[in-house]
């Protein structure tokens, strides 16, 4: 029997499909307290984590019999992969488990950004009527998606686009301009600047490595059609916060809906507070009902396989 320690939340149904194999301390609110987490670690076959658990440095030295690293989600900037694997470990993401969860998001706030008439509950209650200020809204359909990133989430999203009548036009660095998932998903396949120059709505879908650090920075949203919406669920530290506000505020861009920050949770940011246009959510775009479900289950079913071959 090999001991699974998960140190942030996880589906309890699929906690409960690991404990009859394996002993299993589940503690969500273990990656708060980095001691205790690597005391548990040093004793653990399977480390199950989320985004806010840093696999790296002396948590990784601590992994000392540790063989499998379950991720429940698909972003990995969080774990040294390199050293993981250099100690034996696997390191195993929820690949495609949340990518309608983040889709529906971005086509959720690309629709509400470009309406631009659901901030006015108060007002039409308090007795006001502002028709003509919100009857300038834009409709979804015609209007061009460019996705920065052609991964199984940036695939989603254009499926849910085109069923609403956007044109999609996408760029991935890592796939050529022939390569068959393009046409799959009839989807025009462009360089980056025709990307962020020729859509109404452009949403990121990119890991954080160097290349992709500052990619949105005041220059490139300043290249970006006027009125365009810049959604960024992948990873904090790819759009500058201030240029994208200062954007908004001079009416360059018409709306932003930025669920990563370069710090979890975001320290108080007067810059940000009362900017027009600007949603803001908590790192929630991949985690729904549903997708925490799906992420959590495949998770487990991975992780009882990978600890069943280390077995045989």
């Amino acid at each position: 029997m090999a001991r699974i320690v998960i140190s942030e939340f996880m589906d309890e149904r699929a906690v409960a499909l690991l404990r009859p194999r394996h002993e299993v301390l589940y503690d969500p609110g273990l990656v708060d307290d980095a001691l205790r987490l690597q005391a548990e670690a040093a004793a653990c076959d399977a480390l199950v984590v989320r985004n806010r658990t840093q696999v790296r440095g002396d948590l990784v030295r601590a992994l000392a019999r540790c063989r499998v690293v379950g991720r429940l989600g698909v972003g990995l900037d969080n774990i040294d992969v390199a050293a993981c694997e250099a100690q034996g470990m696997q390191v195993i993401p929820a690949t495609g488990a949340n990518a309608l969860s983040v889709a529906e998001y971005v086509v959720a706030s690309a629709m509400l950004l470009l309406r631009g008439a659901f901030a006015s509950s108060s007002d039409v209650a308090q007795g006001r009527w502002p028709r003509n200020a919100l009857s300038q809204g834009r409709e979804t359909a015609g209007k061009t998606l460019g996705i920065i990133g052609f991964g199984s989430i940036g695939q989603t999203t254009a499926r849910l686009a085109r069923g609403l009548g956007m044109d999609v036009i996408a760029y991935d660095a890592l796939l050529g301009a022939g390569d068959a998932v393009f046409g799959q998903a009839g989807v025009r396949c462009a360089t980056l600047d025709e990307v962020i120059g020729q859509s109404d709505v452009v949403t990121l879908h990119v890991p954080l490595v160097e290349a992709t650090r500052g990619l949105f920075g005041a220059a490139r949203i300043a290249s970006m059609k006027r009125g365009a919406v810049l959604i960024n669920t992948s990873r904090g530290h790819i759009v500058d916060l201030a240029a994208l506000a200062a954007a908004l505020r001079s009416g360059q861009l018409g709306g932003g809906a930025i669920d990563v920050f370069d710090a979890e949770p975001l320290p108080p940011s007067p810059g940000l507070e009362d900017c027009p246009n600007l949603v803001l959510t908590p790192h929630i775009s991949g985690v729904s009902a549903e997708s925490n479900e799906r992420v959590s289950f495949m998770i487990a079913e991975r992780v009882l396989q990978a600890l069943a071959a280390e077995v045989s």
